[in-house]
């Protein structure tokens, strides 16, 4: 098992990756870039990026087959501390590629009305942020409304353009394509334009 590159100043780029992710979060469809530049392979630097900042021993871990390798978990392992799991339905984050299907997507949870707090963060690492369906973002953050379009899996599409689980339960995307991260909380009313 080989050790991979971490951030290059660890708490300087940490605390700065924080501050981008919150930005992505608190204005959904913003593209923000995450400092971590090689990534560990199959995951994208944003994704690295993502883990180095928001993971830890206290939060459980999925890893998509496709996105998932004795050396991904090493490093995740070895870097965050984050317990890995083998279902998302008992995980904080859950890692995915653009194939996800709307079976696995249902196994994550969503919390409920008492404990929102229970679901899970989704990030899809996806081919591009741009050339997808064009959609139509309204909510917190938003001054009054916002057009994106990223290039997304049906079964994420579908999941935003319906959302099955009432407020304040739910599931907070995050998107990465290479060092680029966009993010589509539960608070955010999506339509197709």
């Amino acid at each position: 098992m080989s050790l991979l590159t971490h951030f290059e100043h660890p708490v300087d780029d940490a605390q700065y990756t924080f501050r981008r992710i919150l930005k992505a979060l608190s204005e959904p469809g913003v593209l923000v870039t995450l400092p971590h530049a090689t990534g560990w392979q199959p995951l994208n630097p944003a994704t690295t990026s993502v883990l180095l900042t928001l993971a830890d021993q206290e939060t459980p871990l999925y890893l998509d087959a496709a996105l998932n390798s004795d050396t991904v978990q090493h490093n995740v392992r070895f870097h965050t501390g984050a317990p890995l799991t083998t279902c998302s339905d008992k995980s904080s984050f859950s890692l995915f590629n653009n194939e996800i299907t709307a079976e696995q997507l249902a196994t994550c949870p969503a919390g409920n009305e008492l404990s929102p707090e229970q679901s899970t963060t989704v990030v899809i690492q996806t081919d591009s942020l741009h050339h997808g369906v064009p959609l139509r973002l309204r909510g917190p953050g938003i001054e009054h409304s916002r057009t994106v379009a990223p290039h997304l899996p049906v079964a994420v599409l579908n999941y935003l353009l319906n959302r099955p689980a009432a407020f304040p339960a739910g599931i907070d995307f995050m998107f990465t394509c290479g060092e680029s991260l966009m993010a589509i909380p539960r608070t955010t009313h999506v339509e197709v334009c």
